[in-house]
């Protein structure tokens, strides 16, 4: 596969995962959801690995656990929280802010620099976010709406502290590849695990529409599309894989104001442009050293 395809197949997968996250969120509980997303997709690539003869026992487990509990648990509890709020496009215009999370990560756990650039970046991004909600947040104040950015902003964060510990785990030449696989199985015990303790019923949608984005965000969201990824960073480096981050926001865009009625405001369409900007401005940094292992792992 060429290297365009891997990059159009990795935006396209990470563009429509929202709109399927969004279609879970209803009927069944959201833990029982997230468990169900995992659970088959944790199967599917440990089955898959042992089956090619690639399935590996990490030599250190403490963070590959913290990694699936960032990862493939508690980070998506409140982006399914979030998309209960709020369009799906919007939660995809936060989420893509992850990088400066990282920055910012890498900073306090590992004594990276935080360049100018970086604060240039994130500026940028913020104010996009400020203009993207301000006729919600400040103009006609909807309490849910702040509760859902509130939510959104979480689970980036979570996902940014699971990235911290992938590059961890990749230091101790644990691949993305066994971190993820077992990750994704542990992170659906944990689920199951909340789901008893909180007395949640294994309740199962009568909605076609959930089983076909439940199969979806597990087969190629979570397992087609970090494949994908993986390979692109092969084949181009992280810091060119990186931009699929930019782009994806406005796939996800697109399919909320078909599907969701999403309406746009011209500060809405600045605050997206400016948020995409500060994106690009991030990536565009040469001293990043290490972000392949902060951005090898995506929804």
């Amino acid at each position: 596969m060429n290297t365009i395809s891997l990059f159009t197949i990795s935006v396209f997968i990470w563009g429509t995962t929202w709109i399927g996250i969004s279609a879970q969120v209803g009927d069944v509980p959201i833990t029982v959801s997230i468990f169900y997303r995992f659970a088959l997709a944790g199967v599917i690539m440990l089955v898959g690995l042992a089956l090619m003869h690639r399935l590996q026992r990490p030599n250190v487990w403490r963070f590959v656990v913290i990694q699936a509990m960032c990862l493939f648990c508690f980070n998506f509890i409140a982006l399914y929280k979030a998309a209960a709020l709020i369009p799906s496009g919007l939660i995809a215009v936060v989420f893509s802010l992850v990088s400066i999370c990282n920055a910012i990560n890498a900073r306090l756990f590992f004594g990276d620099k935080i360049s100018r650039q970086t604060v240039l970046a994130g500026s940028i991004g913020a104010t996009g976010l400020m203009l993207i909600f301000w006729t919600d947040l400040f103009a006609n104040f909807d309490n849910a709406t702040l509760q859902g950015i509130g939510w959104a902003m979480l689970g980036t964060l979570i996902f940014s502290f699971g990235n911290m510990a992938s590059r961890h785990n990749s230091s101790l030449g644990i691949t993305p590849v066994t971190a993820n696989s077992w990750g994704m199985g542990i992170g659906a015990l944990a689920l199951l695990g909340l789901i008893k303790i909180g007395g949640q019923s294994m309740s199962l949608s009568t909605q076609p529409v959930y089983w076909v984005a439940l199969i979806y965000l597990s087969v190629i969201g979570s397992v087609v599309g970090f494949t994908t990824y993986l390979m692109l960073i092969a084949r181009v480096g992280s810091a060119r894989a990186g931009y699929a981050t930019v782009m994806f926001p406005v796939i996800a865009l697109v399919i909320s104001t078909v599907f969701e009625d999403y309406s746009w405001t011209p500060l809405a369409i600045t605050g997206v442009v400016l948020t995409l900007v500060g994106n690009v401005v991030m990536f565009r940094r040469p001293e990043v050293r290490h972000s392949h292992y902060y951005k090898d792992n995506r929804v």
